[in-house]
């Protein structure tokens, strides 16, 4: 049975929410019960009883469900941003390969660890063949691959990375970090030994001593 958006008796002094905050409150839900229960798995009923609306109040902020994926990935965008700018001030200017590659399996280990909702988010949508995950990529994960890129070709332009493909060069340190992510925090597999300073140490030192050039 759907929420009541009308007071009830009594509650005059509650909080009535703005257009805004009911917006993000709509999309806050949205994420919630879609990472809890896929998005064939989620109803608009289910989604607007999570807020306290009705469906047309729903229908009021977003009128289709693509408005509503869109405003999902932009929350979702400002979000890590906004992680981004505040933790890229923990990185020298001139940074060493080991402070960047340490400080960037770091954002990722810390990224899976704090924000698991739109981890599973992102599963449910590969997983059901959504169009988030492609949006997603797009706005986001396409982003930071092509600024890992420029950094590891940028090295091997100066000389100090071997020739290869460079984003296949990005994606064997990228790839099995999310790896141990997911095994670690998804499906919490116990992996003795397995901490974040050493995942963070060992994986920069093994890629790092695979990719620079043997002098």
């Amino acid at each position: 049975m759907l929420a009541n958006t009308r007071s009830a008796p009594g509650a005059s002094s509650r909080h009535r929410m703005t257009s805004e905050e009911r917006r993000a409150a709509i999309i806050e839900a949205a994420v919630d019960q879609f990472s809890q229960n896929g998005f064939r798995g989620t109803t608009t009923r289910e989604l607007a009883a999570a807020v306290g609306v009705s469906e047309p109040v729903l229908y009021q902020h977003f009128a289709a469900k693509k408005d509503l994926y869109a405003a999902i990935v932009e929350h979702m965008l400002n979000h890590v941003t906004t992680r981004f700018e505040n933790r890229i001030q923990d990185l020298p200017d001139e940074a060493t390969d080991e402070q960047y590659f340490r400080w960037l399996v770091e954002q990722m280990w810390d990224w899976y660890a704090e924000d698991m909702r739109y981890v599973r988010l992102l599963m449910f949508s590969a997983l059901e063949g959504h169009e988030l995950a492609e949006m997603w990529h797009e706005r986001a994960l396409g982003v930071l691959l092509e600024h890992v890129c420029r950094v590891v070709d940028s090295r091997m332009e100066a000389g100090e990375f071997r020739e290869m493909h460079p984003m296949l060069a990005t994606e064997a340190l990228l790839g099995p970090v999310a790896h141990v992510c997911m095994l670690t925090m998804m499906f919490k597999c116990k992996l003795p030994g397995i901490t974040k300073e050493a995942v963070v140490t060992e994986f920069v030192e093994i890629y790092l001593n695979g990719i620079r050039k043997r002098s």
